[in-house]
């Protein structure tokens, strides 16, 4: 695998993980007896990016600034909705700001996907 397939298959496989996540939280959400807002919130953002995450595979032959882009929505997403899930099981966080780093650092994703505009070739 060469390393162009390797990052667009890691955007690919990060797509599919998040989509699984934000299914579970969706379906958690709707059973969720103390506040199913807080899962639901985990579903919003997972199955928002993982389509973008999808796009991002498969476009990322583009450039390194999709790749980039794919890295961070996926850290992004991870850290957010890993630290707002610990919470709602009440096992705690991943660590102090994890969940407003993970939403700063999508934000730079989102960046780096508008950036990518500029710098795409196919």
């Amino acid at each position: 695998m060469s390393e162009k397939s390797a990052a667009d298959s890691l955007a690919l496989l990060g797509a599919g993980i998040l989509g699984f996540a934000g299914v579970g939280a969706a379906a958690m959400s709707a059973h969720a007896g103390e506040d199913p807002r807080l899962a639901s919130a985990v579903a919003l953002v997972c199955l928002t990016h993982a389509p973008a995450l999808l796009a991002l595979g498969l476009l990322a032959r583009g450039g390194l600034v999709l790749r980039i882009a794919a890295l961070l929505l996926f850290v992004g997403a991870t850290l957010f909705s890993g630290d707002i899930a610990l919470r709602m099981f009440g096992h705690g966080r991943l660590f102090a700001m994890a969940a407003p780093a993970g939403g700063m650092t999508m934000m730079a994703g989102w960046i780096a996907v508008a950036i990518g505009a500029f710098t795409f070739r196919r």
